[in-house]
């Protein structure tokens, strides 16, 4: 038997993870991209084939690429030099014709097998990339669903696909015209979700020879790959503190994995020093923004925490009151995700709130019956809504909301301490994203969010909304209380 062995570094949802952070041993530090390049070198420079790959979302949620839109990550990642990356939601940010520049600007393929300009039924992306290593043809392919890029699900020109069914439909598509005698190995490197990851391995016709899934999206943290539908799968957790590794030996004969390895490494400083070149070149950058967003806002009375999207927080309280104070309604939603750090102050610079919330949203008020806020809640406070994939909110202090999962249902639902009134009306307030997506992550169409009065926007920048009620607001203290509840 005539075999080959290759490695594949691969990370996923690094979102501008730039800087080291401090390691729990005395002078040791974690992730960083400096460390993440000096491991990826040091393999390059041990292991005779190696292939290094990204499934989404390398940008959105540090200042340092918010500042750069993108612009910085890319250099950087010009740098690390990947071989194949995939597209994730976060991508959009910036608006489809800034991805559409950031692509331009990268030296390394982009893939994605299933966005298409409607009218003209042509992809976006290139689909596929077939790269030659150790002898072997290995086919690429990226692919994101409907709901997970969200944020381009109101451009009329840009469409995806919508289920899972679709999806695998696209990849057989690509393998049915691409995958040839010579194609020695099939990898998906996909943005959807672990646990659709799974879903979509199980849907892949065994004719199509799929061999690995390298995922994104749910920051899912493995110790050892999910098999399904003899497909390896796996991921990355999310940021740089740790890169996934394969080391594979493929039969050249049958074209099939005969022997593989993979392992989570942990990126510290233990195990590597620094790139320093590329450390000089991110300090160039963080000179830079330092300098413009180094003013303190506010001090806290304590730290505050955001440990879980699926989970009232102390800090996602703070930012719903804030909301709430500002559009003057009864319950403010704040997307739990919206919020990009575990812990905030006790004090709070300008670049400590925009690294915490990137996301420069609208806020609008809009009115609802108490019919539909029952609705609302009930819906977002399902199980399986909190199962790392779904869309969770922080909400504002008047309100108080009890759910059984035992029985699936809404128990109670309080506005200042009353019960919540069918035919009365209440109103609520929406970051811009969450309300074009109402839909899916509320339960409530457009029509409906707009039919009991008309919608009023609060203010085209959320971020305007917090940095002025932080100037105004020293030695706050925020507290779990209760707010959202699960019976078991």
């Amino acid at each position: 038997m005539s075999t080959k062995k290759f490695t594949i570094l691969h990370s996923n949802d690094m979102h501008g993870d730039f800087l080291a952070e401090i390691g729990g041993k005395p002078g040791e530090t974690i992730g960083g991209l400096a460390l993440l390049s000096a491991y990826i070198n040091k393999v390059r420079s041990v292991e005779e084939n190696v292939l290094y790959v990204i499934s989404g979302d390398m940008v959105q949620g540090s200042l340092i690429d918010t500042e750069y839109k993108g612009i910085s990550t890319i250099e950087i990642m010009n740098y690390l030099a990947p071989d194949v990356v995939a597209l994730g939601n976060h991508e959009f940010d910036y608006g489809l014709p800034h991805l559409l520049f950031l692509e331009k600007m990268a030296n390394f393929p982009i893939v994605n097998a299933n966005l298409y300009i409607k009218n003209y039924q042509r992809r976006l992306m290139n689909p596929y990339k077939i790269i030659k290593k150790a002898g072997l043809d290995i086919l690429f392919t990226g692919i994101i669903t409907e709901k997970v890029i969200d944020s381009i699900s109101q451009d009329k020109l840009i469409g995806s696909f919508v289920s899972l069914e679709e999806a695998s439909g696209e990849v057989g598509k690509i393998c049915n015209a691409y995958k040839n005698d010579d194609i020695d190995l099939t990898i998906l490197l996909t943005h959807i979700g672990f646990d659709s990851d799974k879903e979509l391995a199980s849907l892949l016709k065994p004719e199509w020879g799929v061999d690995i899934i390298i995922g994104g999206h749910s920051h899912t943290l493995l110790e050892k790959p999910e098999i399904v539908n003899n497909i390896l799968i796996t991921q990355a957790g999310t940021s740089t503190n740790q890169i996934g590794r394969f080391d594979i030996v493929v039969d050249d004969d049958t074209n099939s994995i005969v022997e593989s390895k993979w392992e989570l490494i942990p990126i510290t400083s233990d195990i590597v020093a620094p790139d320093q070149e590329l450390l000089k070149f991110i300090e160039s950058f963080k000179t830079e923004v330092d300098a413009k967003y180094s003013a303190i806002l506010t001090k806290f009375s304590e730290k505050l925490t955001h440990p879980l999207r699926e989970v009232e927080t102390s800090l996602g309280n703070l930012f719903a009151d804030a909301f709430a104070e500002a559009a003057n309604c009864d319950v403010a939603f704040t997307g739990s995700g919206s919020i990009r750090v575990k812990e905030l102050g006790p004090v709070v610079t300008l670049n400590d709130l925009l690294c915490s919330f990137p996301y420069n949203d609208s806020l609008t008020r809009f009115t609802v019956t108490g019919a539909q806020l029952k609705n609302i809640f009930a819906h977002i406070m399902r199980p399986e809504n909190r199962n790392n994939e779904g869309e969770c909110y922080q909400v504002s202090s008047k309100l108080r909301a009890i759910y059984n999962d035992k029985t699936s249902t809404l128990e109670s639902l309080t506005v200042n301490l009353k019960p919540v009134v069918d035919n009365d009306l209440y109103t609520i307030c929406l970051q811009g994203y969450h309300f074009h997506n109402c839909q899916a992550y509320l339960n409530l169409s457009e029509a409906e969010l707009l039919a009991n009065a008309p919608s009023k926007v609060v203010s085209t920048s959320a971020q305007d909304v917090m940095i002025e009620y932080l100037r105004s607001h020293q030695n706050l203290l925020s507290r779990v209380e209760g707010r959202l509840t699960y019976l078991s």
